[in-house]
């Protein structure tokens, strides 16, 4: 299939998509899986909270968000459009009745009347060129209730030149071209003009990835 954003990273080949997982423990050295369980600990959920997972993948992390709810009165979807993740999540996600799964596109405006307590965002807007993450703040905008929180993990704001030479030679191997655009931008500044306030952060890896939380007004 061909690509929408030549330069990104987002869209995986098939290869990837039907072993994301494992991929990212191996590119990671098996740090990803200690790493998206302190994350999603730190997301403070509660028992009751929808949760919507934008770019959602194969379900890893809405079973790690599932651990913190009651299935009785929390919902929590995952909405990607990877026919190879949908599989993926399903199958994962079967046995519980609170957590569903939308295939759709993150990327263009979606409509829908159901509000969520949380949405969240992991490693994928960095991918997107900045006309289409403003979509992407959009939709999150207009997924949630009044009081909701935006939730992105992804790389922190830093100046790559100042990184140790390792790091910044891996950054820019793996990494796609919007990500050097993405680091550079205050992103805090960039939801305040979306209608977000009241933003806290938590940093991982040497604070280059953060954990960024902002209300909606």
């Amino acid at each position: 299939m061909e690509k929408i954003y030549p330069d990104s990273g987002v869209e995986l080949s098939e290869f990837t998509a039907k072993n994301y997982d494992k991929v990212m423990n191996i590119a990671s050295f098996g740090f990803y899986r200690g790493f998206i369980k302190k994350a999603i600990a730190d997301l403070n959920i509660q028992e009751n909270d929808k949760i919507l997972d934008l770019g959602c993948g194969t379900g890893r992390n809405i079973l790690l968000m599932n651990k913190y709810v009651s299935s009785d009165n929390s919902v929590l979807v995952g909405m990607d459009i990877s026919e190879n993740m949908e599989r993926q999540f399903n199958e994962k996600c079967k046995s519980f009745s609170n957590i569903k799964f939308i295939n759709q596109r993150i990327d263009q405006l979606i409509e829908s009347d159901q509000k969520f307590d949380k949405v969240f965002i992991s490693f994928v807007i960095h991918g997107f060129p900045h006309e289409v993450r403003k979509t992407v703040i959009q939709n999150a905008y207009n997924a949630l209730k009044p009081g909701g929180t935006f939730n992105i993990l992804d790389f922190a704001e830093f100046d790559m030149n100042k990184m140790p030479f390792h790091h910044r030679f891996i950054f820019k191997k793996i990494e796609c071209k919007y990500a050097f655009d993405y680091i550079e931008r205050d992103w805090k500044d960039i939801l305040k003009e979306y209608g977000f306030e009241n933003a806290s952060e938590k940093f991982y890896f040497k604070n280059y990835v953060r954990l960024l939380t902002i209300e909606k007004k």
